[in-house]
């Protein structure tokens, strides 16, 4: 055999081992670096506050649960002060309360039932029924309603309490939620593959920029994120859209930088965020008109873009004028917050609910209507709690996703309606408020509303959302019975 084909031979057996050897290497290093995020101290500590949370968020749901109505103690209760008030002097206290116990107490519980109930006929009943055998009935069911009254008061309050209880017990519950999904998120770093991380370095550097640290961000079913800690070179300056460009076409994938602030590198080490780029783009437009006889609108909304996701918020505040607009501002700018952040709809939503309940003494209570786009797939999820309906039109097509649920703020557990679908190019997204609605016919709000959508042929959606809005006022005889808002939104595919 040639010797030129031993050397050939020799080398590709030497070059076969070596990349055996860096895949087993590769791969081992992997799992030292899982068993340490996994068993990481301030990992452990931060899910050992998360059980501390949720074991105190249990505590307080193990309390006493709200009352509807009396207990029988609370009930004996009253009838024994009755008794020591009025009774002992009576002649027939002996026949009421010894012989004729059980039919007399059962007929006290009656009149009690009939005060809970409010029915004045159902009262004039029981009462009327009693006083034709009682030497004092007038006097004894004036005494018995204000003692009932007292209790009943005390029982409403303690079911204040409870309630607020439950809502701080909401709060913690969420607390200890955020805590385990932070340390799973914080944790999730791991080395980038030796290869592409030689590559990115010589890169980068012969373009002027000096890679210090990389590292990639590990969560299921999400896009490619990748961690850079890197500056220019003395003398140079490097925008992050040209690096992300560069990455680009190492990693097979459009990138882009995620990052606040300037969006030139200097001789400063930063650390900077570059995420795979997503696959559409959202516009969007509002029309708003304040009810008769107001200055300030009670409906607010607000737009968000973090993660890959455009968010809408709409809120319409109870009733109208500067009390509805704070109330639906609260909403907005919590819900904005809390996204920011990194919590989920369903978090967010949970945790406002339980702040309006705990204020809810003045009366604070606003619906909400959230539409979360995920601008890598198209697909877009809805979040109601007493909002109208939200509408989707695809060229000659119209649909509604409607909300049967409560406002934010009106139960200390909230019952949200979600729902999703799949939005494609040129789609538009209509979000409204009631006043929206109730301007239209009686009975056949949404299907008057679908048919004024598909009378429009505006494009921009701030023009669309403006003609939606005077088509509606047209209808409802320029007057407008309550504060109206349009938000409109159009996804084009990149």
């Amino acid at each position: 055999m040639p010797e030129w084909v031993v050397a050939m031979f020799m080398i590709g057996l030497v070059l076969v081992v070596r990349d055996m050897a860096k895949t087993v290497f590769e791969a081992r290093r992997s799992r030292r670096e899982v068993a340490v995020y996994d068993n990481h101290p301030q990992k452990v500590r931060m899910e050992r506050y998360a059980d501390s949370f949720q074991s105190l968020a249990d505590t307080f749901y193990r309390m006493p649960r709200k009352r509807e109505h009396l207990t029988r103690d609370q009930v004996e209760q009253i009838l024994d002060g009755q008794r020591e008030k009025l009774c002992e002097r009576c002649p027939k206290a002996s026949w009421c309360w010894e012989q004729y116990y059980h039919l007399t107490t059962q007929q006290c519980m009656e009149i009690l039932e009939a005060f809970a109930s409010g029915d004045e006929q159902q009262q004039d009943l029981a009462k009327s029924d009693w006083i034709s055998h009682c030497l004092s009935g007038a006097r004894f069911l004036e005494l018995l309603y204000t003692e009932y009254a007292k209790v009943r008061q005390n029982m409403i309050w303690n079911n204040k309490l409870i309630e607020n209880r439950l809502a701080v017990a909401e709060q913690l519950n969420e607390v200890a939620r955020i805590m385990n999904s932070t340390a799973q998120d914080i944790y999730s770093l791991n080395s980038v593959p030796e290869e592409l991380e030689e590559k990115v370095k010589k890169k980068l550097r012969r373009n002027g920029v000096i890679v210090q640290k990389m590292w990639l961000q590990e969560k299921p079913q999400e896009h490619l994120q990748i961690y850079m800690t890197m500056r220019a070179k003395k003398g140079c300056q490097m925008t992050l859209h040209r690096i992300a460009e560069l990455l680009s076409e190492l990693c097979d994938a459009r990138m882009v930088a995620v990052r606040d602030g300037a969006a030139v590198l200097n001789q400063e080490l930063q650390t900077v965020l570059f995420m795979e780029d997503t696959g559409f783009q959202v516009l969007h437009g509002s029309a708003r008109v304040t009810k008769d006889d107001e200055s300030i609108s009670g409906d607010n909304y607000g737009c968000i873009y973090e993660d890959g996701r455009f968010i809408l918020c709409l809120s319409d505040g109870m009733g109208s004028g500067l009390d509805a607009n704070r109330e639906s501002e609260t909403v907005v700018e919590l819900f904005e917050q809390f996204l920011r952040s990194g919590f989920s709809r369903e978090t967010a939503a949970r945790m406002i609910n339980s702040a309006l309940v705990l204020q809810r003494g003045d009366g604070m209570f606003s619906t909400v209507d959230l539409c979360s786009i995920d601008l890598y797939s198209g697909v877009c999820s809805f979040l109601k709690a007493g909002a109208a309906a939200t509408f989707i039109r695809r060229d000659t097509w119209v649909e509604s996703i409607v909300s049967t649920s409560l406002a934010a703020g009106l139960m200390q557990q909230m019952d949200f309606d979600t729902a999703s679908r799949k939005l494609y190019d040129g789609d538009y997204l209509i979000m409204v408020t009631d006043g929206v609605l109730d301007a239209l016919e009686f009975g056949r709000e949404e299907e008057v509303m679908k048919e004024l959508i598909l009378e429009i042929s505006a494009q921009e959606p701030k023009e669309f959302a403006r003609k939606l809005l005077e088509h509606v006022l047209r209808l409802g005889g320029y007057r407008a019975k309550d504060d109206m808002t349009v938000l409109a939104a159009r996804i084009w595919r990149k």
